[in-house]
């Protein structure tokens, strides 16, 4: 397979599994190439890629950035605190400034569920969609399972993944859901009821205890509380979320082999405790950094074809 018939990313859902291991065969050649800098420089030469972000983002915003000059394009950042949008500008209407400005690219995060694939389907400018509301982060779940086949070396095919935590407000984990089962994994969820979906997507099972959790599965995906999302109530306390699900030395070590992820930021010492983060050898946190940025360049090359 040699053509990639997307112009923009906007789900996992759109994504065939003969695309997803394109787009990691890509991340691993950016990956083995890595120190070289000069090394795929051209691949975006004459291109503007946008970024805006409309949702506070560090690590997800970074990455895309040096993804793109990686591949040698020119990078405009857009700040929505200080567009035209403040002054009533439609959304729609600055896409379409944007591209009479010749854009090619944009990666876009909003509030919106559902946005960007409205906006794809009325600008010529390509998508990455890097979260829109609670329903999409393609480029985070395709990451996670690149991060697990090829860092942590584990066949995706019936492997065992629990995601914890705030699977109600997560895109991640909505993502992540539809990318492993793809790819052949056994997916279950584990979380306080408060904040687990009333209907689990795609009916994977649910774990109600944690030492369950670490006990029964080969990988863990753990999730940020989203308190930005929460209503009052929904948690008790965090100190109580920590104690019953939270990632502890003492918990981690009812499975030594089980391997540990994170989306990042990392709320440490309420999802994971700061030494598991850092010492467990079968953390992948930090790895998950760096493979991003090769999945990201990987999906802007694919979709410049």
């Amino acid at each position: 397979m040699t053509d990639f018939p997307h112009r923009s990313i906007i789900s996992i859902e759109q994504l065939s599994v003969e695309e997803i291991r394109l787009t990691f065969e890509r991340a691993k050649n950016y990956l083995a190439n890595w120190d070289d800098f000069t090394a795929h420089t051209t691949t975006l030469t004459g291109k503007t890629v946008a970024l805006a972000f409309f949702e506070n983002s560090t690590r997800t915003k970074f990455s895309f950035e040096i993804a793109a000059r990686r591949l040698g394009a020119t990078v405009l950042t857009f700040t929505a605190s200080s567009s035209s949008q403040q002054k009533g500008e439609s959304i729609l209407d600055t896409i379409h400034t944007l591209e009479a400005m010749g854009v090619d690219m944009m990666v876009l995060r909003h509030q919106s569920s559902g946005i960007v694939d409205f906006l794809s389907q009325n600008s010529s400018i390509r998508f990455l969609n890097a979260g829109d509301g609670q329903q999409n982060h393609p480029t985070q779940a395709l990451l996670d399972a690149y991060t697990i086949e090829n860092t942590a070396n584990k066949s995706l095919n019936n492997l065992r993944v629990c995601i914890v935590g705030d699977i109600l407000h997560s895109r991640v984990a909505r993502s992540n859901i539809q990318l492993l089962t793809k790819l052949g994994a056994n997916v279950s969820i584990c979380g306080p009821k408060t904040i687990l979906p009333k209907h689990t997507p795609y009916n994977v099972p649910v774990i109600k205890t944690i030492d369950e959790a670490v006990q029964e599965n080969d990988v863990l995906i753990v999730l940020r509380l989203q308190k930005e999302r929460m209503e009052n109530g929904l948690l008790p306390s965090l100190e109580e979320f920590s104690k019953y699900y939270g990632i502890s030395s003492s918990v981690i070590a009812k499975n030594p082999n089980i391997s540990l992820l994170h989306p990042a930021p990392v709320n440490y010492g309420v999802e994971i405790a700061f030494d598991v983060a850092q010492d467990y050898p079968n953390s992948f946190i930090k790895q998950q950094v760096t493979n991003g940025v090769a999945i990201r360049m990987a999906l802007l090359s694919l979709i410049n074809n």
